[in-house]
């Protein structure tokens, strides 16, 4: 059976490649590219945002130049975690009234913004011409970030596959909850049986200990190896705190209100298993964020 989707996602490919496959001219060797994580869950309320808005954090404290993508295109909220409030989202991109370096808010450390907009369906099945214009915009904003983090919506929708079939890499949360484990491998199957993703880090939020955080990634190593041919790679686990409640409440970071909890070394030892030191980046194929810049690199190799 062929789904719109999947349709969707084909004219987006063959676009791309009309407007790409003979302008990838070989550049110098010194050329880099940001590197793009998507961060997506298989259910909400396993604290997906407030592990992108602490990364985030943890990342621009260390030198990176960081923007958060807000891809919830219908209940946006990665800018209340930072305390802002943007005059102007991605509806206005979309829309053609505004340029992406025009909607961009600048968050603590530096960090940058693209924020959506809440309680509009309009955008929340983003169609090719949509994807496209998505990905020309970031293009252009290509040096002026390091890395690049993609909050997607909770579930399977066509805008979360999206999203994380143009991220390089692919941040799975789940908590130690029976639902929440079994939704995050259905999302990771859906994306390898469909879009034959094959790589995932996975981050266990909100556990007692670091057992619980491995047994829930041997529970999910172990099923995926029956059913699905994908690689998980554990990133790391982070501690149930009743202070991320208080942090959501003041519109502020853990990292900024408790940097010497254990739950703040736990985001420092995710970015540490990030391996962001690697040079080398090759495009996973031509609907990818920074796929132009990817190429370029893949050439000069």
């Amino acid at each position: 059976m062929e789904y719109q989707g999947d349709r969707d996602q084909a004219r987006t490919l063959r676009a791309l490649s009309r407007e790409f496959g003979t302008a990838s001219a070989r550049r110098s060797g010194d050329l880099k590219t940001a590197r793009v994580m998507s961060v997506t869950s298989g259910k909400g309320g396993v604290g997906k945002t407030v592990c992108v808005a602490n990364l985030a954090l943890v990342l621009a404290r260390q030198g990176y130049r960081v923007l958060v993508i807000d891809a919830d295109l219908g209940l946006a909220n990665i800018d209340l975690y930072f305390g802002l409030n943007p005059k102007f989202n991605l509806n206005h991109f979309f829309a053609g009234e505004k340029e992406l370096k025009e909607i961009l808010v600048q968050a603590p450390e530096g960090i940058m913004i693209l924020p959506a907009g809440s309680g509009v369906q309009k955008y929340t099945r983003l169609d090719s011409s949509q994807k496209i214009n998505l990905m020309e915009g970031l293009d252009l904003l290509h040096d002026r970030f390091d890395l690049v983090l993609i909050d997607t919506e909770a579930g399977i929708s066509e805008n979360v596959t999206y999203f994380n079939v143009a991220a390089q890499d692919i941040l799975v949360v789940t908590t130690p909850e029976p639902t929440a484990i079994s939704d995050a491998y259905a999302l990771m199957k859906l994306l390898s049986t469909r879009f034959h993703e094959k790589r995932f880090k996975l981050i266990v939020n909100s556990v007692s200990s670091e057992n619980e955080a491995l047994d829930v990634y041997h529970k999910l190593t172990l099923v995926s190896s029956r059913f699905i041919d994908i690689s998980i790679d554990f990133l790391g686990a982070i501690p149930l705190d009743k202070r991320f409640t208080d942090s959501v409440r003041r519109q502020k970071t853990l990292v900024e209100l408790y940097p010497k909890t254990k739950s703040c070394q736990a985001f420092a030892n995710l970015v540490e298993n990030l391996d962001l030191k690697s040079e080398k980046q090759a495009p996973k194929g031509s609907q990818q964020f920074f796929w132009k810049r990817l190429l370029s690199l893949g050439e000069t190799g």
